[in-house]
């Protein structure tokens, strides 16, 4: 897939903080989000433990991750989120895009919203 980017925010679980907002890459290799650690620390996200993560080079790296509200396309869902380096790419994972019920256009490159979530 090319490269599909959209804006999506991260609040903490209770939204008493403002959220981290920014335009992240569309990543169907990845399970998890991850953005910046200092923009989910300013939301109010709080790390909840660690985890291995297997690089797009195959490197295994150990993250710390927590737990967001995710906002897009008008939906919201919870996930588990990667505190990433400051200066990483904003990722979002097919787990936020799944349960939100968004599905990727190969075609196209473009997120589609689903009728219906599959249950089968």
């Amino acid at each position: 897939m090319g490269l599909t980017h959209v804006t999506t925010q991260l609040s903490n679980l209770g939204k008493t903080e403002t959220p981290f907002e920014a335009e992240f890459l569309v990543d169907t290799g990845a399970i998890d989000c991850m953005a910046p650690s200092c923009g989910l620390i300013k939301a109010g996200i709080t790390v909840e433990g660690k985890d291995s993560y297997e690089l797009a080079d195959g490197t295994i790296i150990e993250y710390p991750y927590g737990f967001a509200r995710v906002s897009l396309m008008g939906s919201e869902t919870v996930v588990q989120v990667i505190f990433g380096s400051d200066d990483c790419e904003p990722l979002l994972g097919v787990v936020a895009l799944e349960n939100i019920g968004i599905g990727v256009d190969p075609v196209s490159k473009t997120l589609k919203r689903m009728s219906a979530k599959p249950l089968k």
